[in-house]
């Protein structure tokens, strides 16, 4: 009987002409390693990429500015929609101005009445509809930019130019002027004493303070 020698396997018999490489796998080729041609290929597309991101930025500022200039249009053009109706407006109210100082002058007499009362009414309430205002008042201060003085005088009871008569009243749209309103002015009297009491000085006017002031401590002066 043959004794086997425990812990020792038998091995496969090997060719003689076989190495120990032969024997072992091959390793398979690296996984994620892109070839040198794939690289050339991604970098071609990064530039195409910067490229088209480029021209996107640029056409985007463009339509910013072109809805910029747009906005900018659009608002001049209403800006001067509304001034030119202004304008008309006014152009029309002021070939207007005489009939609405016939209407005047007539409800001051007292003939505004029966149907022409309605028609004058009608029309002051259409003009008052376009905007158009009256203005000026007696005993207003006068002021240049809106009055015409077509009379003036000097009167004792006012203190600055002021307006003592309207000899027609003006008219305004808004902040425009289409008439000012003609009055009569009054100035103060030349050399006129102001409302202030003077003091009472040396002299005369310290004698009378004096005495009042003796008459005060005896109980009022004396009764004839």
């Amino acid at each position: 009987m043959t004794e086997e020698t425990p812990g020792f396997e038998e091995k496969p018999d090997v060719p003689s002409g076989a190495t120990s490489d032969d024997a072992e796998p091959k390793a398979a080729p690296e996984e994620g390693a892109a070839p040198a041609g794939d690289a050339n290929a991604d970098a071609g597309l990064v530039a195409q990429l910067d490229q088209v991101r480029t021209a996107l930025n640029e056409r985007t500022a463009d339509l910013q500015r072109l809805q910029a200039e747009y906005q900018n249009y659009r608002r001049r053009v209403e800006r001067d929609r509304a001034t030119v109706k202004e304008i008309a407006v006014a152009n029309l109210l002021s070939e207007l101005l005489p009939v609405l100082d016939d209407i005047g002058r007539a409800r001051e007499h007292g003939e505004l009445v029966g149907g022409f009362k309605s028609v004058a009414e009608s029309t002051e309430t259409v003009a008052a509809k376009l905007g158009l205002q009256q203005f000026g008042k007696e005993g207003e201060p006068f002021d240049p930019t809106i009055h015409e003085a077509l009379m003036h005088s000097y009167a004792p009871d006012v203190t600055e130019t002021t307006c003592v008569a309207i000899l027609q009243p003006g008219y305004r749209i808004g902040e425009r002027t289409i008439r000012p309103a003609r009055v009569a002015v009054a100035e103060p009297q030349p050399g006129a004493q102001s409302g202030k009491p003077e003091k009472a000085g040396k002299g005369e006017g310290a004698e009378e303070k004096s005495e009042a002031a003796d008459d005060k401590e005896n109980g009022g002066p004396e009764e004839g």
